[in-house]
């Protein structure tokens, strides 16, 4: 079939919208029609050339979310009709990090899917008969999709697609980094840097987990006012001076738990050392720059602070994005303040420039 998509013909030169070629799926394959996404960082990223492990062309997009208009053969668990959110963090529910409680690094399809192809090797996309690579196994800056059936998680059709897409990465990542990995404990004291998306979603997790006390650290007092919405106790702006001043509201002793949500070293640096001696925990979700190094001065591991990371928050997510959208749902997570910005697919060039001045959360394309 014929699609209109946003392509990355060079990096660090506009995307190209324009018509390609999409193939019907194959055996564990899904079409999917999609009604929205959102505009990620990590596209940005990967289409400014910084990504080492980038490539071209390809149609990016991760965050999607959409309607099943057709299944391949040996396709089990979705129909014709189903809503689903798109999953660049797969979940075959049988590989050895699938069945453990540990991870949700699904090893199923990650090989071909880090070299932007469908796990036979080969891709759905073309055009002119030449291939065009899929972006994280997703490619949802385009009309339709084909991805495995294990990327994709079945929500309710009450979620309306044009909100749910945030659950398809961002929202899915800081919600998790605060319910999944560090498994927050009520009447926790606890400090977000960065008030983006993923941080934003970090302060809903350390409210629904039950923290008693929620520090936001950002430099935008618009974002800092917005993450007070989401549950934040206090506001600080950020600044050299931020660990100074979470140690001050913690007796010298710092936070239970501490999240970056940045991709900044300095600040990362900032939330391992705000981390509370003897049991802090720091989790860092935030993706740092090519080369760049975490300096981390040892006697803080030593006195007791832990460092970990997260991916996609710890979320398995063909199991965990519609129980968290039933959550939203049930009024338990109010989704409306990220969506800052909404256009069309042509529009996609603006959503970047929109994310480079850091205007507004989430910029989110209706097709």
């Amino acid at each position: 079939m014929r699609m209109r998509a946003a392509v990355l013909e060079e990096f660090g030169a506009p995307l190209v919208v324009q018509e390609v070629d999409l193939a019907e799926p194959k055996a564990g394959e899904v079409l999917v029609r999609l009604e929205a996404c959102g505009v990620c960082h990590t596209d940005m990223y990967t289409a400014s050339g910084a990504d080492p492990s980038g490539y071209a062309p390809t149609v990016l997009g991760h965050e999607g979310a959409g309607v099943v208009e057709a299944v391949g053969p040996d396709v089990t668990d979705l129909a014709v009709g189903d809503h689903v959110v798109t999953l660049f963090s797969p979940q075959c529910r049988e590989c050895e990090h699938c069945l453990s409680p540990k991870t949700n690094l699904c090893l199923a399809i990650r090989e071909q899917q880090n070299l932007g192809y469908l796990p036979d090797g080969t891709t759905r996309l073309s055009r002119d008969g030449e291939a065009i690579r899929h972006f994280m196994g997703t490619s949802t800056f385009a009309e339709y999709t084909v991805m495995p059936e294990i990327a994709l998680a079945k929500v309710s059709t009450d979620a309306p697609l044009d909100r749910a897409c945030l659950f398809a990465c961002g929202l899915s990542t800081g919600l998790g980094a605060a319910i999944n990995t560090a498994k927050v404990e009520p009447g926790s004291f606890c400090v977000v840097f960065g008030a983006g998306m993923v941080g934003l979603g970090a302060v809903a997790g350390c409210r629904l987990q039950g923290a008693e006390r929620i520090v936001c650290v950002d430099m935008s007092e618009d974002r800092l006012e917005l993450a007070r919405g989401q549950g934040a106790t206090d506001l600080l702006i950020g600044g050299d001076d931020a660990v100074q001043k979470i140690l001050d509201m913690t007796r010298g002793f710092g936070a239970d738990y501490t999240f970056e949500a940045t991709g900044l070293v300095g600040v990362m640096r900032q939330a391992v050392e705000s981390a509370r001696m003897g049991w802090g925990l720091c989790t860092v979700a935030g993706v740092a720059g090519k080369g760049e190094t975490l300096d981390i001065v040892p006697r803080y591991l030593i006195t007791g602070r832990r460092v970990c990371g997260s991916s996609f928050g710890g979320v398995k997510g063909r199991d965990q994005v519609p129980v968290l959208v039933e959550r939203w749902l049930a009024a338990e997570i109010d989704v409306e303040p990220f969506v800052s910005h909404t256009m069309g697919l042509d529009q996609v060039n603006e959503a970047f420039e929109l994310m480079e001045r850091q205007d507004g959360i989430r910029s989110v394309m209706r097709f």
